[in-house]
């Protein structure tokens, strides 16, 4: 299993590892990872891999075997052996983008208080897809109502649970078509505000920024409907 070196601490951009092993389709496999692998609606990470005599470009992670998480070369070429010490550098702005975003949707649901049935993260932008058979009749409330939490600058926390506790508490779980990941025992919550001022508290393995402040200026953009049952709502940074 990986070590998943994002869950410490999101903000590391820089760090230390050793390869352990190679993917067949020729991912490189680390016994710590900074970088976070797709899943949940959020892409994984770019960046690089340097060591004595090499370097190369990190494309994208992904989930490999095992919990094992594989960076994916951006071209063919020469990889580090297994056993190398290398150094992993995050595509920082990449990163830093999906943690402003992926935050800021949550967010989003908390503003639009229905289920979800999808997801995407960018470093720009998302979208969310919500049960809404009938479109919000003011777009600019929404967003205005959106900005007035982000502008509070709420602390954002994580716990965890088991999923024993989850499974007593199916209110926690606002998407329809991903679960929670099962099978370790336990269960990371993302919460948004503490005490009172609490405004969201689900089950997330994704990275997010420390305090909503960091988000910015947000714009909703356009709301697509997508079936019957269904809208998309696009959420974009502004700064």
């Amino acid at each position: 299993m990986t070590r998943l070196m994002f869950r410490d601490d999101a903000y590391a951009q820089s760090a230390e590892a050793r390869v352990v092993a190679h993917t067949s389709n020729g991912g490189i496999i680390l016994d710590e990872s900074l970088f976070y692998a797709t899943g949940g609606g959020q892409p994984g990470d770019g960046g690089a891999l340097t060591w004595p005599g090499g370097q190369i470009e990190i494309s994208e992670a992904i989930r490999a075997e095992s919990d094992q998480i594989a960076l994916i070369p951006a071209q063919p070429g020469l990889v580090p052996s297994i056993g190398t010490p290398v150094t992993q550098t995050l595509d920082w702005d990449r990163r830093y983008g999906h943690m402003r975003v992926h935050t800021a949707m949550h967010l989003l649901s908390v503003v639009i208080p229905l289920p979800v049935s999808g997801g995407s993260v960018g470093q720009f932008k998302g979208r969310i897809d919500f049960n809404m058979p009938q479109a919000p009749e003011d777009k600019m409330a929404l967003q205005s109502e959106l900005q007035r939490l982000i502008d509070r600058d709420l602390p954002v926390t994580e716990e965890w649970i088991t999923e024993a506790e989850l499974e007593a508490n199916p209110g926690l779980v606002k998407t329809m078509s991903v679960s929670p990941p099962r099978g370790a025992g336990h269960i990371r919550l993302v919460r948004i505000g503490q005490g009172d001022a609490q405004v969201d508290l689900q089950p997330c393995g994704g990275t997010h920024v420390a305090r909503t402040g960091e988000i910015g200026q947000i714009r909703i953009g356009k709301i697509e409907k997508k079936g019957r049952q269904n809208r998309r709502v696009y959420l974009h940074l502004e700064t």
